[in-house]
């Protein structure tokens, strides 16, 4: 068994919180488990047209409230980055729907990436990651944003030798992993960075409140947009199946890339199939309305020109001599103009972000903390260390 240290402030005034997040409870191990009303279903039942009662699929959980708060410092401290400044939460800012806003990223040098970067919350369900969905774990994705030349530009070596070296994280590691852990090693780190996403949780707005049973949490403009959602025509409930409101699935839909970008294969690259060329992830819907601009690369700005992308037609914007198979979900659902004005209203009944995290007012590095636009996730009083 790991001795875990309860170690006071340190000389920067930094120590791990015991507690664990909202949502969570600690169990008698130390660990924390999340707890939600959809556990009391406790089967997947109902998941082709996306009943409103139905269980969830295996989450990631059990760290320990002290690692979950070390990712917490790690996903928001420059220190990951090759120069220091970009955070995990340059990309995945609190402020913006654990999104950053924009259609493409923007990298370590400013440079425009080629995809835009997916929300966090809910990732604890997820068996896929990245829109292409090339890794099966919080852990196995991590590598990819710290190492890629245009993101955060680190490599294995630098990373560690500017934690270790650094006045605070080594015993904060310590306090996170056991006095016997030995050296921060980059296994701590992605253990520490996956505890953190995986107690982002989204599982308690207006349409969540409607779902357990009080039928006043919605009104009749979006209870109707809901009944578009999972209805036989426009299908949406299939492939964004409550309450994840993804089926972890990829998909081809036929999206068109910006104007003078060649057309990204997506999910091919990953699983060498050509009848995947342009899939991408299912993403999920929570939070929607939060994250504009939508699709792998941000081709639409809002809510309305997405389910109007979808109501034009199945392959409409597929270029003639483009060999895309398209998911056989993918219809001309002819639906009226005042439907789809209420599928965008029922969108907006999935937001829930009361278990937003903490955006620390310092972090250990000494560098800047969070998003380009974290300070404005900031609690009016600040956050103590």
């Amino acid at each position: 068994m790991l001795l875990f240290l309860a170690l006071p402030a340190s000389a920067g005034g930094f120590r791990l919180s015991e507690n664990c997040p909202p949502g969570f409870e600690r169990l008698a191990d130390d660990v924390c488990r999340m707890v939600t009303l959809y556990d009391q279903y406790g089967s997947l039942r109902g998941r082709g047209v996306g009943g409103t009662r139905t269980g969830l699929p295996p989450r990631r959980d059990g760290f320990t409230a002290q690692q979950i708060d070390l990712g917490r410092y790690l996903f928001f401290d420059p220190i990951l980055s090759a120069d220091g400044s970009v955070s995990c939460a340059s990309c995945h800012d609190p402020a913006l729907g654990l999104a950053d806003g924009r259609g493409r990223s923007t990298g370590l040098h400013g440079e425009t990436l080629s995809r835009g970067a997916p929300t966090l919350w809910n990732s604890a369900f997820l068996s896929r990651f990245f829109w292409d969905a090339r890794a099966e774990s919080l852990e196995a994705q991590l590598p990819g944003p710290l190492y890629a030349a245009g993101e955060m530009g680190n490599n294995p070596d630098d990373l560690l030798a500017a934690l270790r070296n650094n006045a605070e994280y080594p015993a904060l590691f310590r306090a996170a992993f056991g006095a016997g852990s030995g050296p921060i090693d980059t296994a701590q780190v992605y253990t520490a960075l996956a505890a953190f996403e995986a107690s982002l949780i989204s599982l308690n707005s207006r349409y969540d409140r409607y779902a357990h049973g009080d039928h006043n949490a919605l009104d009749a403009e979006e209870i109707a947009g809901l009944n578009v959602f999972r209805s036989f025509v426009a299908r949406c409930a299939e492939c964004h199946t409550p309450p994840l409101f993804t089926n972890q699935q990829v998909a081809v839909i036929g999206t068109p890339e910006p104007e003078g970008l060649p057309r990204d294969i997506g999910a091919q690259a990953t699983f060498g199939s050509p009848k995947l060329r342009g899939a991408f992830k299912v993403p999920t819907l929570r939070n929607i309305a939060r994250t504009a601009p939508y699709m792998h690369s941000g081709r639409f700005e809002t809510l309305a020109e997405v389910v109007a992308f979808y109501n034009d037609g199945r392959g409409h914007a597929v270029p003639e001599d483009e060999p895309l198979q398209l998911h056989w979900h993918i219809v001309s659902p002819e639906l009226a103009a005042h439907e789809l004005d209420q599928l965008v209203a029922f969108l907006g009944t999935l937001t829930d972000e009361r278990f937003l995290p903490r955006v620390p007012t310092r972090v250990p590095s000494g560098l800047t903390p969070g998003g380009r636009s974290a300070r404005a996730a900031l609690t009016p009083t600040g956050e103590a260390p």
